[in-house]
């Protein structure tokens, strides 16, 4: 048995252990990535999906030798390695066991939902938890979608209490668009209301030594009203906060999702730390050829910016 087996008592020790709730979001969007490691990817193939998939799992790797030392997950973004087709799979998994071997917790950002049995097979392919070698792909955690119904929950649900794995569920997603469809109220509750609810009930089944479950919830920077409101209403539920940053969050903004002891949450930055030699601010100091330098001091940014507008600051007490 694993001394911390349970998803949220993993994820707090982590959280603890670098100081942080700082997330690091996995985007390799290829037409972005330095120039050399394009060029050095397309002399060793002359496959188009494999030169991509080549340069994306580099680029994550040397991502991930930045800031391990500095935060406690990351989360790679499916779609950007399966738009390299099985070539891009591949790198992904790879990818995800090399974090993990960092010693980073690691959600997988694939947002999968369905119904019985193929829900089961999702939770089976992603869901690794406390064993990485567990699933083939060996997340801790993996995003999913509640739009289905309770029911395609279910199957994540007991796999993930099984293997001491996560699953973060749709609630209040960061992008203008997410009005559209979960502000839409039905008997005086809104669709994202009615989700946060029913999270709220799962997890408090499946609570941990922390005092929170396994089961979490996505609530966006970019409603920062909102995620309080979610915050204080989900008290059982860990966040994963996404719009920090390039979606124009701020840490005043994630500051009501973050527990009074710096914990109950993840605040992800994808592109502002990973492109971070392409931002204005760094883009004198940091050429292309000294990018992780850009990141390093991004990465550094972020967790000084949370630490000192945000109750994350009591970590480092």
């Amino acid at each position: 048995m694993f001394l911390h087996f349970h998803y949220a008592d993993r994820l707090h020790a982590a959280i603890r252990a670098k100081g942080t709730p700082a997330l690091v979001g996995l985007d390799p969007r290829f037409e972005q990535l330095p120039a050399e490691m394009r060029e050095r990817s397309a002399q060793r193939t002359t496959n188009r999906w494999e030169c991509m998939a080549l340069a994306s799992e580099e680029f994550c790797r040397r991502i991930i030798d930045v800031v391990a030392p500095l935060v406690p997950a990351v989360k790679p973004q499916a779609a950007f390695f399966e738009e390299c087709g099985p070539p891009g799979m591949a790198a992904l998994g790879n990818v995800i066991h090399y974090a993990r071997r960092q010693g980073l917790i690691v959600i997988a950002d694939g947002k999968r939902g369905d119904i019985g049995s193929t829900a089961l097979g999702y939770a089976r392919a992603w869901l690794a938890g406390a064993d990485p070698e567990a699933a083939p792909w060996g997340a801790d955690a993996l995003t999913i979608n509640p739009y289905l119904g309770v029911d395609t929950l279910q199957p994540f649900l007991e796999l993930a209490e099984e293997r001491g794995a996560g699953v973060y569920v749709l609630v209040r997603t960061s992008n203008p668009g997410a009005r559209d469809f979960q502000d839409r109220a039905t008997h005086g509750q809104t669709l994202y209301e009615r989700v946060a609810q029913t999270v709220e009930h799962l997890a408090s089944e499946s609570l941990g030594a922390s005092g929170y479950g396994c089961v979490g919830a996505v609530v966006g920077a970019t409603y920062p009203a909102e995620l309080q409101k979610l915050r204080h209403e989900m008290e059982s539920v860990p966040l994963l906060i996404p719009g920090y940053g390039s979606q124009g969050g701020t840490s005043a903004d994630v500051a009501g999702g973050v527990d009074p002891e710096g914990l109950g949450a993840l605040v992800n930055s994808s592109r502002g730390i990973i492109f971070a030699w392409e931002r204005e601010e760094y883009r004198e100091r940091f050429p292309p050829d000294r990018w992780e330098e850009a990141v390093l001091a991004a990465t550094q940014a972020m967790i000084a910016d949370l630490a000192e507008h945000t109750p994350a600051g009591q970590l480092r007490i």
